[in-house]
């Protein structure tokens, strides 16, 4: 995991140098970037059961992964765009998550 934070790191500085916006506004479009990639994983899942009578089986299921992996990076890059520490941030978190799923009958 040690690479994942050097590149994650690294691609939202570098969305960053481009930007002309607010943080607050930089973030709002990273959360909105990344639901689009949650609606590209949606539209990989009805292809790969071809349930679109007009596109059929239009992907597969590696399709699906991919999208969900562009769906994960853009979380992380918006918590990296957030600032402070993102990689402390999503441990702590993953703890908690982790704690309450173990205590959770």
């Amino acid at each position: 995991m040690e690479d994942t934070w050097t590149i994650i790191n690294s691609l939202a500085a570098q969305l960053d140098s481009y930007a002309d916006r607010s943080d607050e506004q930089r973030w709002t479009l990273q959360a909105l970037k990344l639901q689009e990639e949650a609606g590209e994983v949606a539209e990989a899942v009805i292809g790969a059961l071809g349930v679109n009578p007009r596109k059929g089986h239009s992907h597969d299921w590696d399709d699906v992964r991919k999208e969900a992996c562009d769906v994960a990076v853009s979380a992380l890059v918006m918590l990296a765009r957030m600032g402070g520490d993102p990689r402390r941030f999503f441990a702590d978190h993953l703890h908690t998550i982790a704690a309450r799923a173990s205590t959770t009958p």
